[in-house]
């Protein structure tokens, strides 16, 4: 893939912080900014919608190659996810979406369509790209690659609390319940599994603030602008 822009990667598991971090790094470097995650959870609501068998193959590739997925900033500058015309930013949040996303996540057919919109999205560079797999398999020849991690407890408050900011009654046992159950499913499947890239930089969030994150990435960017010449 030819380019000029810069390409950053932020891979990492669920609650480790990602989508936060990622967004703020965007806009301190006035960069675009790809949420590959919602990309999986938008396919799922339309696979749910439609009632198809994730199993099939078939089935699944017909929904991808007719699926539009595209990503606009509302008039305060928050990004919003569109299936269509239509913006699915809250329903893809809802925690079924999460369960049938995180089972589609595994399907080879899926991971290589969506790997060709990914890339297509990062053609000219300038962007920040966060996922679980985008260092190791959608843009292996990024710039700069991090990964963040945090305790499962950490990551489980995180994703309860932003459930509970958009109006869902869960137990947070069950939120870590199915984030022990998805970290599962992603380190275990076949198709890019979940886990560092080599080259990636490894920052833990646990009781970080996104301040401290973002600043510690910046950092390790500088360093390694300079190490690199």
């Amino acid at each position: 893939m030819r380019r000029k822009g810069v390409v950053v990667t932020i891979d990492g598991p669920s609650g480790a912080g990602k989508g936060t971090v990622a967004k703020a790094i965007a806009e301190k470097l006035n960069l675009n900014y790809i949420d590959t995650g919602a990309m999986y959870r938008t396919v799922a609501l339309l696979a749910q919608r439609r009632g198809i068998n994730i199993d099939d193959e078939k089935e699944l590739k017909a929904l991808l190659l007719e699926a539009h997925i595209s990503f606009k900033r509302d008039d305060k500058g928050k990004l919003r996810v569109f299936l269509g015309e239509e913006d699915v930013t809250e329903e893809i949040r809802k925690p079924e979406i999460s369960r049938l996303s995180s089972k589609i996540a595994t399907k080879k057919v899926v991971r290589d369509i969506l790997k060709v919109m990914q890339r297509r999205m990062g053609r000219g560079g300038n962007i920040v790209v966060e996922g679980r797999d985008m260092g190791t398999y959608v843009f292996p020849e990024a710039d700069f690659k991090f990964y963040l991690d945090a305790q499962l407890e950490e990551r489980a408050k995180r994703r309860w609390l932003q459930l509970k900011e958009m109006g869902m009654d869960i137990d947070m046992e069950e939120v870590k319940r199915e984030i022990e159950e998805r970290d599962r499913q992603d380190m275990e499947r076949s198709e890019a599994p979940l886990h560092p890239a080599k080259d990636a930089v490894i920052i833990d969030t646990t009781g970080l603030s996104v301040e401290e994150v973002v600043e510690k990435i910046l950092n390790a960017m500088e360093a390694l602008k300079k190490k690199n010449g």
